[in-house]
């Protein structure tokens, strides 16, 4: 799979290995959606509540989105090793620094700042080698690399576990850090672009006359309709997730040994949600999609408030479904991007449409977090989940067919 050139330097001879690389990169960026094994261990080393605990989460979810409209800009100038060595050694270092923080903001500044720059600078990287590889199947490709985002909790959760129970969770950030410094950057020395560009054929998917600029995109009612439904199923997701453990342990009864493997069970069905949503996006049109999304959320939302000590079956069964949700809104917003907006100018529109991602991990994070310190009960977070999805029900099916 890898040989040496004339020039000494050593490439993959087979692209699909591109397709792994990016995989094996994109489940260490993705080490983010493990916080919830992290959370308690923060909470009671720095003696906070939910609102500050999620704190690190919550930016380091905000910088990643915000971060990636900005590095977006620069996927062309520079080289893929490029990128990704700098983001990598960013994300080696807030990881690393992280083991220092001496109280929550100091590990708000490394976990949330620092390693949400980094994970924003690398993660268009591997989408856009692939994509270019293979232009003819960019929809294949591009979702096996998203999928390990979002199936990076099946192995780290329990590594992590593992690390703060063996080490204590500030030498697991440590540990991690350098891990991430190492493998991140050497793994971007086989990445390359095609050395000229393929004749990829020209089309306009959305079935338009024109695909829309930037300025124009946002312009239109169904950029605002869309946002908001991304920032909407972001929300319920990222809170969710952020949770997941903490729920699994105080209203489930789970072991603190047991939860985190569920933690990884539902990782799979995140990373299941990208393809599968993805397809499905295309099969019946994103307001029907958008429609069956918001509507399963919801079923289990409601199955949540039946829950109680021992009520395992009602927690994987809801918890699985959320999670799937929140990988099939990182497949519906793209793949609606493109449907209403063409194909012209896709990266920069869906830049935009991409920073929903980050307001909906401020505010899904901060909000349930200042409801459950503020109740001191589960069940206001599920009757949050619930009055989200009935706003995203009204307004996905508002929204036109074309912008």
């Amino acid at each position: 799979m890898l040989e040496y050139q004339e020039n000494n330097k050593m490439r993959v001879s087979n692209p699909w290995m591109y397709v792994l690389l990016g995989i094996v990169i994109m489940m260490c960026l993705g080490t983010v959606y493990s916080w919830s094994i992290f959370r308690s261990a923060v909470e009671t080393l720095y003696g906070v509540g939910a609102v500050q605990s999620g704190m690190p989460y919550m930016f380091s979810l905000a910088f990643y989105a915000f971060s990636m409209l900005v590095s977006g800009k620069y996927i062309d100038r520079f080289s893929p090793k490029q990128m990704m060595s700098v983001g990598g050694l960013l994300v080696g270092i807030g990881w690393f620094a992280s083991g220092y923080a001496e109280n929550i903001y100091i590990l708000t500044l490394t976990y949330g700042a620092i390693v949400g720059i980094g994970v924003g600078i690398i993660y268009g990287v591997p989408i856009s080698v692939v994509a270019k590889w293979f232009p003819s199947r960019k929809g294949l490709v591009v979702g096996l690399v998203l999928t390990g985002f979002g199936l990076s909790p099946f192995i780290t959760a329990p590594a992590a576990k593992a690390l703060i129970e063996g080490f204590g969770v500030l030498d697991a950030f440590k540990i991690l850090g350098l891990l991430f410094a190492i493998i991140i950057p050497v793994l971007s020395r086989f990445v390359r672009l095609p050395d000229h560009k393929s004749d990829e054929v020209k089309f306009n998917i959305s079935g338009n006359s024109r695909s829309l600029s930037t300025q124009e995109m946002v312009k239109t009612k169904s950029f605002k309709s869309l946002y908001i439904c991304f920032i909407l199923g972001t929300m319920i997701g990222l809170t969710i997730i952020g949770m997941t453990n903490t729920i699994g342990v105080d209203l489930i009864g789970l072991s603190a040994i047991t939860a985190p493997l569920f933690v990884s069970v539902f990782a799979v069905f995140n990373g299941i949600g990208r393809p599968l949503f993805g397809w499905l996006t295309d099969k019946l049109s994103y307001k029907k999609i958008m429609l069956l999304s918001f509507c399963s959320i919801l079923t289990s939302g409601i199955l949540m408030l039946f829950a109680h000590e021992g009520s395992v079956i009602i927690y994987v069964i809801s918890f699985s479904i959320f999670w799937m949700n929140l990988g099939g809104w990182l497949a519906i917003a793209p793949t609606s991007t493109l449907l209403l907006y063409g194909n012209n100018n896709y990266s920069q529109n869906y830049g935009v449409v991409f920073t929903a991602y980050g307001i909906g991990a401020i505010a899904g994070v901060y909000v349930s977090g200042l409801l459950f310190d503020y109740f001191k009960n589960h069940d206001v977070i599920f009757y949050f989940i619930i009055g989200l999805c009935l706003i995203g029900i009204i307004l996905s099916q508002s929204m036109p067919k074309r912008q």
